[in-house]
């Protein structure tokens, strides 16, 4: 990932906040990420740390339409997913998604109540909406409007230890091209 197209998500994310009345904290803990695919415009994401405790952590978080946080799980970390702006889709899946598998019917939660959600199909999240994913729900997100910030409530997060993606190209953090000065400091820097 080209540390030019970090800075350009940074001013584009810090913009769209800005818009939204959103005040980040003093020393905001950044990550963006194209996670390791080489393409940002596709699979990329721009994350602000908000809360990092041992018992639980906060993330803000902004794409553009495009953009797909690639398919994963966590085998500990239970989270909820918040559409702050804009509007957001999930696809959910109860266990690993297979090619070919039936089409189970399980139960999430959305806003707090019980909601029979088909595995695979797309659940639309408006402002203020929220889906709650236990330990092990497969999922990915993207902005279905042109522009998204998602907030992310979760037991305490372990980026490197508790992220298994289906795709087993994904990097968590992908090395950088420093063609261009940095604009901002990053978790990995």
């Amino acid at each position: 990932m080209k540390r030019s197209e970090i800075n350009r998500a940074h001013r584009d994310a810090l913009a769209f906040f800005e818009a939204n009345h959103w005040a980040l904290p003093p020393r905001a803990r950044w990550d963006i990420t194209d996670f390791g695919l080489g393409d940002f415009d596709r699979n990329g994401l721009a994350l602000v740390n908000l809360a990092e405790e041992q018992e639980y952590s906060e993330k803000l978080m902004y794409a553009r339409r495009g953009q797909a946080t690639p398919t994963h799980a966590h085998a500990r970390k239970k989270e909820d997913i918040i559409c702050r702006a804009g509007e957001l889709t999930l696809r959910l899946w109860p266990s690993r998604p297979t090619p070919g598998a039936l089409k189970a019917t399980f139960t999430a939660r959305v806003d707090g109540r019980p909601l029979d959600v088909h595995s695979g199909a797309d659940l639309t999240l408006a402002p203020g909406s929220r889906v709650t994913l236990a330990p092990g729900v497969w999922h990915t997100f993207w902005p279905s409007s042109a522009e998204c910030i998602i907030g992310e409530v979760s037991t305490a997060n372990d980026d490197l230890n508790d992220n298994f993606f289906l795709d087993p190209g994904v990097g968590r953090f992908p090395e950088i091209e420093e063609d261009e000065p940095p604009a901002v400091r990053l978790i990995r820097d």
